[in-house]
């Protein structure tokens, strides 16, 4: 029996990991344990992700949240190296970019645990966003690194990492195409008094847009203007909200809500006209429901969706040309990742 630990602790990851999860899951001879960090404990950002994507509950839920960068990684670096102590995983499986994702990396390195890495390869070539160091730490820790597209396998090379580098596609799109038409037929329009094709939808919570309070007043002024257009629907992240308080910034002309669970945020884009976002993950659901994008940063680790013309950065004009994406896959992503760590327990 195969037992991989799956860590997760933020939004984005909750969903990424429900596709694999479900594939894991399914499979004879796989023993799956889910550790939840506890870096996103907001009910619509973590309860209802997992309720939406009938994502089992974690069997451990460490409840560490809140503090720096350090303070938090250390505090789960000592708690995970426990809880891998106790059940003793023959792989630790880790998404993205956060804190949690770096501090599961760690701690499975240092008990010599091989570390596999969903979305490998990405880089916004920023140092200074602690995704960045995140992301290319947690890279040169693992063992297995599972790539959505070509640009982020060409990125590894670049730092010498050839081995065990596979192009999976994009796990986020196998959890979109599954849950689409359910998300379709629910009612957050309805709640928010929306008619589809009538507004655009921004998100904002990177570092980088919150922690300064000169460049927040920009990104809200940026929002405010699009707004005369077209009114522009702004889920607010929790720490977000208080960033706003913090700086006392002017909302008006934009509609803020609370955060929404995926499939209300699925169907909010669905039918929205344009996305306005700093997140990584909303850049390419924007492209896989093909809608234009504004990305509010001055760098993306998704270059590919603005050089086939779906995003662009707010400093620009104008998209390029619209083409396809192949790199993306088909939605079969999961079981891909799922073979190659069926395959490296039997190697």
């Amino acid at each position: 029996m195969q037992t991989i630990m799956t860590i997760v602790g933020a939004r984005p990851q909750f969903i990424k990991a429900a596709a694999v999860s479900r594939e894991l899951r399914r499979r004879d001879g796989v023993r799956e344990v889910l550790v939840h960090t506890g870096q996103h404990f907001d009910a619509n950002m973590s309860d209802a992700i997992f309720s939406d994507l009938s994502l089992p509950s974690a069997d451990l839920h460490l409840g560490i949240s809140g503090g720096g960068h350090g303070e938090m990684t250390g505090r789960m670096l000592a708690a995970l190296e426990t809880a891998m102590l106790k059940v003793g995983p023959d792989w630790v499986l880790v998404y993205g970019d956060t804190n949690s994702t770096l501090a599961g990396a760690l701690a499975a390195a240092k008990l010599h645990i091989p570390v596999a890495h969903v979305e490998a390869g990405l880089r916004s070539f920023n140092k200074r966003m602690p995704e960045e160091i995140n992301r290319i730490l947690t890279d040169h820790l693992s063992r297995l690194l599972f790539c959505p597209t070509e640009t982020a396998i060409g990125n590894l090379r670049n730092e010498g990492v050839t081995s065990g580098v596979h192009h999976t596609g994009d796990v986020m799109y196998d959890v979109l195409l599954h849950n689409l038409e359910k998300a379709k037929s629910g009612r957050a329009l309805d709640r928010l008094g929306l008619q589809a094709g009538c507004y655009s939808v921004a998100t904002v919570h990177r570092a980088e847009n919150t922690d300064d309070d000169s460049r927040l007043r920009k990104v809200l002024a940026y929002l405010q203007d699009c707004a005369r257009e077209k009114p522009v629907i702004f889920p607010v992240h929790p720490r977000t909200r208080q960033a706003l308080a913090r700086a006392g910034c002017d909302t008006s002309g934009l509609r803020l809500t609370e955060p929404l669970g995926y499939l209300d945020m699925l169907q909010l884009m669905a039918s929205s006209v344009a996305i306005l976002t700093d997140s990584g993950g909303m850049q390419k659901e924007a492209y896989f429901l093909r809608k234009p994008c504004i990305t509010l940063r001055d760098e993306t680790e998704w270059p590919e969706t603005a050089e086939a013309g779906w995003n662009k950065l707010w400093t620009e004009d104008h998209y390029r040309p619209r083409r396809e994406i192949s790199d993306f896959g088909t939605g079969t992503a999961s079981g891909t990742i799922c073979d190659l760590l069926q395959a490296a327990a039997v190697a």
